[in-house]
């Protein structure tokens, strides 16, 4: 019978239980903070890194840096696209006041709590893209793919080529440059991008007009 294996269910130690009850309090208490009127869900960190995704997200001031890069760029009443790049649209959208538009590319379904402006973006389908985003319709993209790899690389800058009307600010590695140029037609930047946490891969920018960063 069923009720015989009853004994067989490992138990938690107290020691792990409590270890247990006070990570959901913290938990508790975070979403707490999220709720109150206090909180900003445009902040840094608001959202945490998932790093199975390969997310790292920029230090503050490195986020402020390219999205008042991107608004200059983008020039006045301009649309910018934030392709695998949230840290930037949040450093964006706490310019609210500015006039500008932006809008977040991203895998990640967390940032669906930006409402339209969100949009589902897998870089395996580069052109599967909503019928509302027209081609060429954003004065500046700013992507950070989210893998260092050729093949990332090659279709995110599908997706770059497709919604620009010309203006390119890629974040990748230093080891991407070849491809960048090959895929992209872009040049490196003497702005060195920083990362919350330090990365092992040296980061850097790159452009394909003129810029501010250098």
């Amino acid at each position: 019978k069923m009720d015989d294996d009853d004994d067989d269910i490992p138990q938690l130690s107290s020691h792990a239980l409590a270890a247990l009850q006070e990570f959901y309090l913290e938990q508790q208490q975070r979403e707490g903070m999220k709720t109150s009127q206090g909180f900003n869900q445009y902040s840094l960190g608001s959202i945490e890194e998932d790093w199975q995704l390969s997310q790292f997200w920029y230090s503050d001031e490195t986020a402020s840096c390219l999205a008042n890069e991107a608004v200059v760029a983008a020039g006045k009443g301009g649309r910018i696209a934030c392709v695998s790049a949230p840290s930037v649209y949040q450093k964006l959208k706490e310019q609210d006041g500015k006039d500008f538009s932006v809008c977040i590319l991203e895998y990640d379904r967390r940032f669906s709590v930006y409402g339209e402006e969100f949009i589902f973006y897998d870089y395996n389908h580069p052109l599967n893209l909503p019928e509302n985003l027209l081609p060429h319709s954003f004065d500046i993209v700013i992507a950070d793919p989210p893998y260092l790899s050729e093949e990332c690389l090659q279709k995110t800058a599908e997706t770059i080529k497709y919604l620009t009307k010309g203006k390119i600010l890629l974040c990748t590695g230093a080891i991407m440059e070849e491809q960048a140029v090959k895929h992209l037609g872009v040049k490196l930047c003497k702005f060195i991008p920083k990362h919350s946490r330090n990365l092992a891969n040296e980061f850097r920018c790159y452009v394909n007009y003129a810029s501010g960063l250098n």
